[in-house]
């Protein structure tokens, strides 16, 4: 493939320049952005949802009334107020207005309760909770007096069950009412700047406790301006945002997008594999953010003669598996889909320009990027160095760790590595002395590898490669090679313990369109053709859905913990037997007599 290396950088070149417009000491912020909106074009619609449209200058209306009530309540310059509620216009016209005010929003994943939920609003240090009515029971887990250790405001959700308040909650409608629709004063943001703290928004937590990661008004702008600019968004544009708005990718990059160009965004609740084309049809989409299996399972929908009636032209994201990409391009109709890599609290990135299928990216100049791939020992869990203490860099096909270095620039935005608000995670996340005494380089966590071309493929996550017959087995790898078996609409792998033995044995929990399908002879002869035998799952689970985070990341914490225990799991067990040349139904003699 010939890649006109000049043109790719010309993109590049413009993403930069928008992202480094934008500095930490400026004074224009997120909520100069909405203001600046809302005067410049006020009738035209920001946010479409179901039967609403809602215009710029409605959208800042809103804002303010939330900013004065914020106002009223003592919050803030330095505060922090958490929220918590499902994806509706309320979601961004609450931040917006305690944005106005210099108030930093936690923004709380709408599925966490109890323990998970404390530690949420504890790490954030909120003092405030602003609680949907929807997510009213997540909030009652925490106890009957929760209203006693934080100001909890009730907002009213006109479609879910009325669940009863806490006591002690205010009603936050009530309090909306009667505030006015002005923008408040400029001076109580007077000393606010875009380095100043915008969003808390949480790592997923597929292992562990999630992480509250930081993000200044100067990296919501900067990302809006950039992935505008590589996406080609305009002012007529209607972005879909099916990703929940406390996640990164829906509530930072769409609506940073959308305020960036001053376009359009339709909400979903929830995304909905068999109402997408519809709803792209229903409000003229031409842009959506996707993430994960989204794709996936947008393809495993059955053919309609509708499926390329649309205006539907760009998808930006991230985790469109290679063994789909074309297929899924193709089908939809879609021209240009741009994958990329990077995370919420990511200092550096990668982005494909060129639709190299599978690809997240490539580095045409090493000089004017912060990011480099070195190399990782997954046996011993750390970098190997040189001589002269130095980390060593991945040759082609390697697989290594992303890293991306964190210059000393305190005015510049080039780089910056935000951390989280726990100082002691921040600093697990630096390494340092890398290539020269007193460098610093921020840890993705994640390992990729790059091609002859220099382009970057995603392998896994640190800890979700495994380690088996001396040889080093990518989850993500398997699970691509499996996509195609018939009937699979899930493959999600990992590696389990086996007793007297060295490393971890290969097992992929399937989803299948027909569980009841599953020809464990063909599954065998389906992966000799793909995998090496040490790749090649050990165990088979047939599970009847996916267990996945909101943002469509898989969860392997649990089927790791329950493993092919007979006790534990309810699901059908298969194993690999080499002799049948076939997965048979697992059984403690079938295991002696495999002696696994």
């Amino acid at each position: 493939m010939v890649v006109d290396r000049e043109v790719t950088w010309e993109k590049l070149a413009k993403m930069s320049a928008a992202t480094l417009q934008h500095t930490p000491s400026q004074k224009y912020t997120v909520a100069d952005r909405i203001e600046e909106k809302a005067e410049t074009h006020p009738e035209r619609p920001f946010i479409f949802y179901q039967e609403d449209r809602i215009s710029y200058g409605e959208l800042n209306a809103a804002a303010n009334r939330m900013a004065h009530a914020a106002l009223e309540a003592g919050l803030g310059q330095g505060d922090t107020a958490a929220l918590m509620m499902e994806n509706r216009p309320e979601f961004i016209s609450t931040w917006a207005g305690l944005a106005k005010l210099g108030v930093t929003t936690a923004l709380i994943n709408t599925n966490v309760r109890g323990r998970l939920l404390r530690h949420a609003l504890e790490t954030t240090g909120a003092k405030h909770l602003i609680v949907g009515s929807e997510c009213l029971e997540n909030v009652l887990s925490l106890g009957g007096d929760v209203a006693r250790t934080w100001t909890v405001y009730v907002l009213r959700d006109r479609e879910g069950a009325q669940v009863r308040p806490p006591e002690g909650a205010l009603d936050l409608d009530e309090v909306l009412a009667r505030m006015p629709n002005e923008n408040p004063e400029r001076a109580v943001r007077a000393n606010l700047i875009a380095g100043d703290d915008f969003f808390y928004i949480f790592t997923s937590g597929t292992t562990g406790l999630p992480k509250a990661a930081r993000l200044s008004h100067m990296r919501f702008l900067g990302v809006g301006d950039a992935m505008s600019a590589v996406a080609g968004y305009g002012p007529h544009d209607v972005i879909y945002c099916v990703l929940p708005l406390y996640h990164g990718a829906g509530g930072m990059v769409v609506v940073s997008c959308a305020l960036s160009q001053g376009a359009g965004i339709v909400l979903r609740r929830k995304f909905s594999a068999s109402q997408f084309w519809d709803d792209t049809r229903r409000y003229g989409v031409t842009a959506c953010q996707y993430i994960g299996e989204i794709c996936r399972y947008l393809l495993h929908q059955p053919r309609r003669e509708s499926d390329r009636d649309h205006r539907l032209r760009v998808m930006m994201g991230a985790g469109l598996g290679g063994d789909i990409w074309a297929d899924f391009q193709q089908r939809f109709g879609i021209e240009r889909i741009i994958e990329g890599w990077s995370s919420t609290e990511a200092n550096t990135s990668l982005i494909n320009l060129d639709n190299r299928v599978g690809s997240c990216g490539r580095i045409p100049y090493k000089d004017r990027h912060n990011g480099r791939l070195i190399r990782y020992d997954i046996e011993s869990e750390s970098h190997p160095r040189n001589k002269d203490g130095s980390y060593l860099e991945c040759a082609p096909g390697e697989v290594g760790e992303f890293i991306g270095m964190i210059p000393d620039l305190p005015e510049s935005g080039a780089g910056r590595f935000e951390g989280y608000t726990s100082p002691e995670a921040t600093e697990q996340k630096i390494l340092r002395d890398v290539f020269q005494k007193g460098d610093q380089w921020y840890r993705s966590g994640d390992l990729l590898r790059y091609d002859e071309d220099g382009y970057f493929y995603f392998v896994d996550r640190i800890g979700d490669t495994y380690r088996w017959k001396s040889e080093n087995v990518s989850t993500q790898e398997v699970a691509e090679a499996l996509g195609g078996f018939p009937g699979l609409e899930i493959a999600n792998v990992y590696g389990v313990k086996v007793p007297s033995t060295e490393g971890r044995a290969g097992m992929a929990a399937l989803v299948l369109s027909d569980l009841d399908a599953f020809d464990g002879r063909a599954f065998y002869a389906y992966i000799e053709d793909r995998l090496p035998s040490y790749a090649a799952p050990i165990f088979v689970r047939l599970a009847s859905a996916a267990d996945m985070t909101s943002t469509f990341k898989l969860r392997k914490v649990d089927l790791q913990r329950e493993g092919y225990d007979l006790d534990l799991v309810r699901d059908p067990l298969f194993v690999r037997d080499p002799a049948a040349q076939a997965y048979v139904a697992l059984s403690a003699e079938k295991l002696a007599e495999l002696a696994l």
